[in-house]
């Protein structure tokens, strides 16, 4: 069966949206593992609530070599999925799962990423400038912080009375069915990638 690892930080709402989709048939895969980079994310404890095998390889202890702890946990995966994982993974781990790493980003991308921008952020970012739409962006991972390839993204209005945290709201229903959407695009076989440009059969 097609294994995914998920890398997260936080709450989990992400890695909840590929549980359920794996519980309710929509996925035919299994989640090997789920790392979280800090200790106390929520997203260690929804895991455990559905028997899946959970570490925590905490960015403060590892630092430069978190990479390396990673990727002996995660072993030979079929996907890495980052699920809100705030840690920036380096070269040689891109290197080794190179075109099996995939990432969801709170924007279209390239508008409102790249280093810094994460969270809540990023929605206030989309505000203060004043754009129409904004969304989520599920992205291939290379070198460089949400520059891979995209795969696809979901697109929301933004209203002129909207807070960062109420257009965060809005996105994260979005982002909830990006994820599982490209996962299952990814472990059927439909995607093909052509330089930056990932086309879907």
């Amino acid at each position: 069966m097609f294994s995914i690892g998920v890398l997260i930080s936080g709450g989990g709402t992400d890695l909840q949206s590929i549980i359920d989709s794996i519980e309710n048939g929509y996925l035919n895969c299994s989640i090997k593992t789920v790392i979280s980079d800090r200790e106390g994310a929520f997203g260690l404890e929804r895991a455990r609530a559905h028997g899946i095998e959970t570490h925590v390889v905490d960015r403060k202890l590892y630092k430069e070599n978190i990479s390396r702890e990673i990727e002996k946990i995660l072993g030979d995966v079929d996907l890495v999925v980052l699920a809100g994982f705030l840690s920036i993974l380096d070269e040689d781990f891109v290197k080794n799962y190179e075109n099996k790493i995939i990432n969801i980003h709170p924007s279209l991308i390239p508008s409102f990423c790249g280093k810094g921008m994460y969270g809540l952020k990023v929605h206030k970012e989309v505000i203060d400038y004043g754009v129409k739409f904004s969304g989520c962006t599920v992205h291939y991972v290379d070198k460089n912080p949400d520059a891979g390839p995209i795969i696809l993204q979901k697109v929301v209005p933004v209203y002129e009375d909207d807070t960062a945290e109420t257009l965060q709201k809005r996105i994260l229903i979005e982002e909830h069915k990006a994820l599982p959407e490209a996962i299952k695009l990814i472990s059927e076989g439909k995607i093909k990638i052509h330089g930056r440009k990932v086309c879907i059969s």
